[in-house]
């Protein structure tokens, strides 16, 4: 098959999601066609079957701001007369399904064909962005024009239903990790520079935006620093990253407190560590928590949104409300405390983390593409 996918190239889920997809599709032997404005982060090793295709935006005077809309839906039309493909999946509504329905009619008009197009739903292109009125129209629109509609967990169908007049199923197939990646052992090396005399060892890692509550992770952390001898590694950037370094040094803890920005190489930091916390005001799904169990590394989280589909409260983790920090902060205690405990719990993250393996869902996403490949690529 010969698929276009296009997403964001950065960090956020969907980018990770849709860059994975793309990867594992092309080591199964499909033409893959990635169609952004830059080269996905986790795009980084050549592979024969893989095609990047920039979005190039001119600027002129008139525009004070480029439409990059349009310059997307140019792009599409010409990798899928040029390369022949089957069939467009957009990751994340805004903008991408809004232009590949333009992209689909101007290839209608030029050739005839009708090139199917998929849209998967990430999240706050629901919850958020696309609720917004200057958007919903659009959003709504092009949801509906879509051949195909997927969303990432039950909840963000469910979300999506409730706030968008969708007359179409929406397909749920969740997202997936590559186990063998995240799997590893850990470097004992890497884990005596951040920990160097045995502390447990706290993570956090997203794009740092206001729904990722990320001076709760500083809270919950400077509590169990308290009684736990503990280092914390914040992994991203973005706008909350100097609030959440003020305050850590509001709290006395910035000297346990590692802000490293963005990192590619997720699956060495998740090894080493214990627990992965996850604040946020909602997740779609928790895609990074899902990496994490992965790398044996147990999940205290809010219960927001699809979150629970993933992390089973007491088994792979904990859960509380959002904003309790102090509940997370008593469960982060509990289980550092009991080796044991801590341990079993490891071990039951990886068996729930097994459930979403990059085996076990890519197929689910080759029986929908195949509905719409045309025999002569199949």
């Amino acid at each position: 098959m010969k698929i276009g996918i296009a997403c964001y190239p950065t960090f956020g889920g969907s980018g990770v999601l849709a860059t994975e997809l793309g990867k594992a599709l092309a080591d199964k032997g499909h033409k893959v066609h990635f169609i952004t404005y830059q080269q996905p982060v986790r795009l980084n090793m050549f592979n024969a079957n893989i095609f990047y295709h920039e979005v190039r935006v001119p600027t002129y005077p008139l525009f004070d701001y480029p439409p990059y809309e349009v310059a997307l839906a140019s792009t599409m039309v010409d990798a899928i007369i040029n390369h022949d493909l089957d069939l467009l999946h957009v990751h994340y509504a805004i903008p991408h399904a809004s232009a590949a329905y333009m992209a689909k009619q101007i290839v209608k008009s030029k050739t005839g064909r009708i090139v199917p197009v998929i849209t998967t739903l990430h999240g706050t292109d629901i919850t958020l962005v696309g609720r917004d009125k200057t958007y919903e129209p659009v959003v709504t629109f092009s949801i509906n024009e879509s051949d195909t509609i997927t969303s990432v967990s039950e909840n963000l169908k469910e979300e999506t239903y409730k706030n968008f007049a969708i007359t179409k199923d929406i397909e749920v197939i969740t997202n997936f990790v590559d186990v063998q990646r995240f799997a590893k052992k850990p470097i004992d090396a890497f884990k005596k520079v951040i920990a160097p005399n045995g502390e447990k060892i706290l993570l956090h890692a997203s794009n740092f935006r206001k729904v990722k509550r990320v001076e709760d992770v500083i809270k919950v952390f400077a509590q169990v620093s308290k009684e736990i001898p503990a280092k914390l590694m914040m992994v991203g950037d973005g706008p909350e990253r100097p609030a959440a370094e003020d305050l850590a040094r509001h709290l006395g803890v910035a000297g346990d407190v590692s802000f490293v920005g963005k990192q590619e190489q997720m699956e060495d930091i998740m090894n080493v560590s214990d627990i992965f916390l996850l604040t946020s005001d909602y997740e779609s799904f928790g895609l990074s928590a899902l990496e994490a169990m992965a790398a044996r590394s147990i999940v205290i989280s809010t219960n927001a949104g699809g979150l629970p589909e993933i992390n089973i409260d007491g088994v792979t983790g904990f859960m509380a409300n959002v904003g309790d920090v102090d509940t997370m902060s008593q469960q982060a205690i509990a289980v550092l405390k009991d080796d044991v405990l801590l341990a079993k719990m490891k071990e039951q993250a990886f068996e729930q983390a097994n459930k979403f393996s990059l085996e076990n869902i890519i197929p689910l996403y080759e029986k929908m593409y195949s509905k719409y490949c045309r025999m002569d690529n199949a």
